[in-house]
Order: structure tokens, then C-alpha cells, then sequence
């Protein structure tokens, strides 16, 4: 995700009454303005706590994705669990796409392409139309995943007609799924996780600049495979790209090993001059970036996104996790997958500091900083 899509185009009013708070005192979670310099000035006082985030925020959600619209919404979708469907809600703040209304805007086909797997959509604004990239498989044939796009052309994506623009072919018929795009310096991406013959994994990850929203351009070259141990438990996986530009760098973060309490995200980073197409210009982090904790009770976190505050300029973390260690049966059976929001940090040297992942919260403790 470039950010520079998620922002808004004008400053919100939100924004504006906060630019006088205290440096620092902007958080991820704030939704409330801050005092104006003058009144600091002559009556100083203890500044009102930030609503913390609702977590977790969407119960039974897999693979989230909120894209912030230049029309103020939250836009969200991600993978219901049973893998049958697209879902949207939209709200102006966070914490309310906790509650908010819920539309399927697409249902899997009852036979043939399309049928089965329904996975991971992302929602995304792209030449004036709404589009959304998505897994699926034949319905007789579960496990031949493969990348779908839809397109609307209605300005508002609950409205008109979703129309299926196809499979995006890569240069492999293989298991192929967890497609994002973004854009650098003019030139659109697609970046996806496949199978690629003759690798001893189950997919790494591939980059392609694009003919159009859902055809690539070519070539694609591979930026990763599943190499450290940590990426390895249970199966060989580099899945679910996204991408955030920041700090003169695109930072690239990915999920790694099976989808149970090892499931984790790692991260690939290229300075923004290099060319993207080139591996050799991307760096891999020998050590995941945001793995399970049991002090909060959080694993197997990860297939995240990235998007902003109400304040429009404060980095968040969007990810799924389960609120438990162990689980009975293959865990894609398990529906359990919540999505979770928080602040994204960033460290003196401008990479991201992920931070581990946040205890629940609970109404109450929304209530009391509301």
C-alpha cells in the first residue's frame, strides 16, 4: 500500500484541531482533538486519554484489508470463514467498522471457477474504479487456487454491479493467491505468492509491474522463498504481501510457516531510489518482525495490511490472530481468526516497530476513555 492512497486529500477537521497538541502526543488510537496552544498556554491541563482500538475489532475475519478512502470512510473486507463470499463494511472511524453493517457484494459460483477457497480480498481505488483481488478454486477442485479480480465502476463500491474481469494468468498454471497492488514513481505492481515448479516450498513471493488493474505486464521475478526456520514450521510459506512506503524505503511485510500459533509476518525492505524489479536490491530481515505472544494471548498473528488514523498521518497495523494456542484439527477449520488493530511504531532509524501483539480490550476500558 503506497500511503499516499490511503491519505486523504484535505487535512481532516480532526487533524486540524490536533495540530496543536503536544509533539508525541498523537497516537494511532485518537479520535479526540487537543487543546489550542493559547488555552495550554493559560490553563494547563492533563490531556483527555485516546479511545483505545476495539480489539478484537471484526470477530471471525481472516486476512483483513481497510483501505481509507478520500471520502473520509474506512472500507473493509477480508476472509469469512466459510470461504464462500466477499463481504464489505465501511465507517468513518475504526473502531466502528466493529459494528458496522456488513454487505456481501460477491458469492462464490455453485460449480466451476470461482467456487471454492474464497480468500483474502483486497479492496482497492484504482483509474476511478473500485477493485478487489481475491483467492479462489473450482468448486470440483478445492485446491486449485488461483488469483481473481473483480471491477465496479459505481463511485460508491456498496452500489452498481461487480463484474469479473478474470484470473490473473502468471507465468505458471500452479497454487497461486494473496495478490496486493500498489504503485511507485508512476509504475503499478502486483505482488502475490505462488508455487513456482521446481522449489522445495509451498509459494514464494513474486513482483510484476502491471498492463492494467488486473492483467500483468511481465516479467515477474521472485523477491522471496521460505528460507529461515521460521518460515518453515508445519509448511514452506511466504504469503500475503503489503507493501508501505515510508521514509525514502518500501517496506514489504509477508506471513511465514503454517497458519497456527507459528503463523508470523516478516518483512523485505528496498530503497525507494533502486529498481524494484532487481532482488538483488531487497533485503530480508533474518528474524520476523511480529510473531505470537502468550503475555497478551495472541497467536499465529499475521496476513496483515497497513492503514492510517482518524488524524490522517498516524501509521496502523491491521493483522489477524487467534485468542488461543492450540486447536483441534486442520487450523483453516478453525473460524477463530479475529481481525486486530493497532498503533505501528517506528524506530530511529525509520523502519517499523511492530511492537507485539495487543492484549483484548474490553468494553469497559473503551467505555472509560471514550
Amino acid at each position: 500500500m503506497s500511503r499516499d492512497h490511503d491519505l486523504p486529500q484535505v487535512p481532516s477537521r480532526r487533524l486540524l484541531l490536533k495540530g496543536a497538541a503536544a509533539a508525541g502526543a498523537l497516537t494511532a488510537a485518537s479520535a479526540i482533538p487537543g487543546v489550542t496552544h493559547a488555552a495550554a498556554a493559560a490553563a494547563p491541563a492533563a490531556p483527555r486519554k485516546a479511545t483505545p482500538y476495539v480489539n478484537p475489532l471484526v470477530q471471525q475475519r481472516a486476512d483483513p484489508h481497510i483501505h481509507r478512502h478520500i471520502d473520509g470512510h474506512y472500507y473493509f473486507t477480508a476472509t469469512a470463514p466459510e470461504y464462500d463470499r466477499i463481504i464489505l463494511r465501511r465507517s468513518r472511524t475504526l473502531n466502528g467498522l466493529s459494528t458496522a453493517a456488513e454487505s456481501v457484494i460477491w458469492r462464490a459460483h455453485p460449480t466451476g471457477d470461482m467456487g471454492a477457497h474464497i480468500w483474502a480480498p483486497e479492496l482497492h481505488r484504482i483509474g476511478g474504479k473500485w477493485y478487489i483481488y481475491f483467492a479462489a478454486a473450482p468448486a470440483e477442485d478445492v485446491w486449485k487456487i488461483r488469483m481473481w479480480v473483480l471491477e465496479n465502476s459505481h463511485p460508491d463500491p456498496f452500489k452498481g454491479t461487480w463484474v469479473e474481469k478474470g484470473q490473473i494468468k502468471t507465468a505458471w498454471e500452479t497454487f497461486s493467491l494473496d495478490a496486493t497492488t500498489f504503485t511507485h514513481r508512476g509504475t503499478r505492481y502486483l505482488c502475490w505468492a505462488q508455487h513456482e515448479p521446481g522449489m522445495d516450498n509451498n509459494t514464494g513471493l513474486f513482483l510484476s509491474e502491471m498492463a492494467n488493474a488486473w492483467t500483468l505486464k511481465g516479467p515477474q521475478v521472485r523477491l522471496s522463498t521460505p528460507e529461515y526456520d521460521w518460515e518453515c514450521i508445519g509448511f514452506k510459506v511466504n504469503e500475503g504481501p503489503y507493501a508501505l512506503k515510508r521514509n525514502g524505503r518500501i517496506f514489504l511485510t509477508y506471513s511465514a510457516s503454517a497458519t497456527d500459533y507459528n503463523y508470523c509476518v516478516g518483512m523485505l525492505t528496498v530503497d525507494a531510489d533502486a529498481d524494484l524489479m532487481d532482488p538483488a536490491n531487497w533485503s530480508k530481515s533474518p528474524t520476523p518482525v511480529f510473531t505470537s505472544n502468550d503475555t497478551t494471548k495472541q497467536y499465529g498473528p499475521g496476513h496483515n495490511c497497513f492503514t492510517v488514523a482518524e488524524d490522517g498521518r498516524s501509521d496502523v497495523l491491521v493483522y489477524h490472530a487467534r485468542q488461543y494456542k492450540e486447536i483441534n484439527g486442520d487450523p483453516l477449520n478453525d473460524p477463530n481468526r479475529h481481525t486486530r488493530v493497532q498503533k505501528l511504531g517506528w524506530k530511529p532509524d525509520g523502519t517499523p516497530d511492530f511492537g507485539i501483539p495487543v492484549a483484548d480490550t474490553t468494553a469497559a476500558t473503551v467505555r472509560e476513555s471514550a
